[in-house]
């Protein structure tokens, strides 16, 4: 009961962010060029260097052992999902790919942060790197219709920023190299660009959707129950089996898990030259809803786990 307190919390507060973001655009502040600008701040700085801050710890048998499950974990969650918004989503491809992927590095990191602590971050850096890959490969091959592993280039994955983010933290980890104390406070102060950056995209991204029409869509609120009800619920059954001594890593990855739909549909959609709007409604839907949902989910969790 105490953690989804602490979620509604955050929530609330990160809502309020995506206010800002919401008045900053509709007041000609940002524009859309500016929101790109935020969109690769993001994706170039603050989440790789979430990922690699994660990483930063000591190294023990508890932790290697923990790395070793939430990889596996976060591959088996990852696949459940994809599975079941398949199963659901079988004519709507838009669907599908939101149902499937959540938004754990933008919206799960801080939560996990202020419910769990900052070291459970390193339990999703597993999740964070499949749901990426998966996006790349499942999810692309979802939009324009074609075999998953068509037109994927591999040296371009390689160099994706969370891919070598997530190396760097594991070179860390593993090898125990110390970093300067300037560096360290660098790669700190720049993951706590994270959640306010993410947020006022969240914000622009309402700024720009036609209220009205998307109040009324029926099909966002069934996307929005698969991602954050269905899903979630079958990863808290799962996620049983695993010993309550882990119970930091299971939390993360159950919130990575609980989150609402990526962002990444929305700009594979538009890469991809499919539903834009449509797929900007099921980001800023599920988001909004998630506040609600979140709490319920990790209540449900700490019945069943008896935690």
């Amino acid at each position: 009961m105490e953690m989804a307190l602490i979620l509604v919390r955050q929530i609330l507060q990160m809502f309020l962010l995506a206010g800002i973001g919401f008045i900053l655009f509709k007041t000609g502040k940002i524009s859309q060029e500016g929101s790109k600008a935020l969109g690769n701040i993001l994706i170039y700085v603050a989440l790789p260097a979430v990922i690699i801050n994660s990483f930063l710890v000591e190294r023990t048998p508890e932790r290697m052992t923990g790395i070793l499950l939430s990889g596996l974990g976060a591959a088996v969650l990852i696949l459940m999902s994809i599975v079941v918004s398949r199963l659901v989503f079988r004519k709507d491809p838009i669907a599908a790919f939101a149902g499937a992927f959540s938004n754990p590095g933008f919206f799960g990191v801080p939560l996990i942060i202020a419910s769990v602590g900052q070291g459970a971050v390193f339990y999703v850096a597993c999740f964070i790197a499949f749901l990426n890959i998966g996006q790349w490969t499942y999810g692309v091959s979802l939009l324009n219709g074609q075999p998953v592993l068509q037109g994927l280039q591999p040296k371009k994955l390689i160099r994706a920023p969370f891919i070598i983010a997530i190396l760097a933290g594991l070179l860390l980890f593993f090898t125990q190299l110390p970093l300067p104390e300037m560096v360290r406070g660098c790669i700190s102060s720049a993951a706590g660009l994270n959640t306010p950056l993410a947020m006022f995209t969240v914000g622009i991204y309402l700024a720009q959707t036609d209220l009205g029409r998307m109040v009324g869509r029926k099909s966002l609120y069934l996307v929005s129950f698969v991602r954050l009800l269905l899903v979630p619920a079958l990863a808290v059954l799962l996620m049983a089996l695993v010993p309550a001594s882990f119970g930091d890593m299971k939390s993360a990855l159950l919130l990575a898990i609980a989150c609402p739909v990526g962002s990444n549909v929305a700009v594979y959609a538009q890469l991809h030259g499919k539903d834009y709007p449509y797929a900007v409604e099921t980001v800023v839907v599920s988001t909004l809803l998630s506040i609600v949902t979140m709490p319920a989910v990790m209540y449900l969790a700490s019945a069943i786990w008896g935690v």
